[in-house]
């Protein structure tokens, strides 16, 4: 083999994207070459750097070209306690390694995937209001019911097809705020869907619905708000109503089977599962319309393995993308060559230094990101950037969620 790709270094850097931290892992060959890879610890999984640097000694002297092989090594040593911030550590080195691999090899990552199958991907514009409700971060923000419907006409006038939005409650001034009891926002253990938060929930669908349009489609994203009652009562609520699907989580497969077969609109989930073996009672439960892969978390390659399984069932995914550019760029090149593929998740709603952070943007036109044929993922971080904007001291939802306090 005449470019060996030997592990010389493994290191982590970080920076501020102004309300959390972009994460990523560099990893630098005897040649020379980098191959980065962004990961998370924002989204519940405070620790994954830590993982990183516990194990990151077994890769020095390993040849990128064998990321497999050096994934099982790091699986067969955590394996008592694999999946979660240990799962999502693996996925961060597999990810770096694969663009470390593509450019000693100098062709895009998606040539190593299998090639691609598609130029283009059809993308909908995630935390639609969310993201402007930190007003702070985000201009213009959102605060009531007006910067609502401004955000709804803002997706088709730039060229979006596709919306993601959230459950919201508005006060008698029409001024809004989140509704999300399974992040403890607010401290609700039960989850209980009562009327309030479905007439509410109801009405905010039908006001983006009419200042959208009617060719725009519209995702709604439960999360872990509710337990499955209430998640049925959300479906009976919005029966009538025009959405492309609703996601939602819950941990039981049989559970969300029942909610599937009486759902009036597809149904998708799974972004917080890691490793097929996870995934796969949810395909042969027929849980779901769609499977969400977190491909930073699984890593890429674990990843097409999930999307062949899910195909084996005649389930498309959509892959969770709410990072920076290089998660984003990392997303396309798993969804330019998987044959079932919905569509892909993305947030345009960005910080002013994005640009300055990544070497490369993602280009969109028309509602599709179009797929980049540069080495590798086709953009990383630019480190003195990183440097310019040094990681914020606490972020991730541990620090954001007020503590709840209880009389004793």
């Amino acid at each position: 083999m005449r470019n060996k790709a030997i592990v010389a270094e493994v290191k982590t850097l970080s920076c501020s994207n102004s309300f959390r931290n972009y994460h990523f892992l560099k990893i630098t060959t005897e040649e020379g070459i980098v191959g980065w890879s962004e990961y998370d610890e924002n989204f519940g999984s405070p620790g994954v750097t830590a993982v990183i640097n516990q194990i990151s000694h077994r890769i020095i002297g390993q040849s990128a070209m064998l990321h497999e092989h050096i994934r099982e090594d790091l699986r067969n040593v955590t394996r008592p306690a694999f999946g979660g911030v240990v799962g999502q550590a693996l996925g961060a080195i597999e990810n770096a390694l694969l663009d470390a691999k593509a450019k000693a090899l100098d062709v895009p990552c998606h040539v190593l995937l299998g090639g691609k199958v598609r130029d283009k991907i059809r993308v909908y514009w995630s935390h639609c209001v969310a993201y402007r409700m930190r007003t702070e971060h985000f201009s213009p923000g959102i605060v009531d019911v007006e910067g609502v419907r401004q955000i709804a006409r803002d997706v088709g006038e730039a060229g979006y097809t596709a919306l993601k939005t959230n459950i919201f409650h508005y006060d008698e001034n029409d001024r809004i705020e989140a509704w999300a009891p399974g992040f403890g926002r607010p401290h609700e253990p039960a989850r209980n869907v009562e009327r309030h938060t479905l007439k509410n929930l109801r009405r905010h669908l039908e006001i983006m619905r009419e200042a959208a349009g009617p060719d725009i489609d519209i995702l709604l994203d439960l999360n872990f708000n509710a337990r499955t009652e209430g998640f049925l009562k959300i479906l009976r609520e919005t029966r009538d109503l025009d959405l492309f699907w609703i996601e939602l989580d819950t941990l039981d497969p049989k559970a969300l089977a029942y909610i599937r077969a009486n759902s009036p609109h597809p149904i998708s989930s799974c972004e917080t599962l890691i490793g097929l073996q996870q995934f796969l009672p949810y395909f042969e439960n027929q849980s779901i319309d769609v499977a969400i892969i977190d491909t930073p978390w699984n890593g890429v390659w674990q990843s097409l393995k999930i999307a062949a399984a899910a195909e084996a069932y005649e389930v498309n995914v959509a892959p969770h993308n709410f990072y920076g550019h290089l998660c984003t760029m990392m997303n396309a090149h798993f969804s330019a060559v998987v044959p079932n593929m919905r569509i892909m998740e993305t947030d345009i709603d960005r910080i002013s230094w994005d640009t300055e952070v990544f070497s490369h943007v993602p280009e969109y036109k028309d509602g599709y990101l179009i797929l980049p044929d540069r080495p590798g993922w086709g953009t990383e971080p630019v480190e003195a950037a990183l440097a310019k904007y040094p990681p914020l001291k606490s972020t991730g939802m541990i620090n954001r969620t007020q503590t709840p306090r209880l009389a004793v």
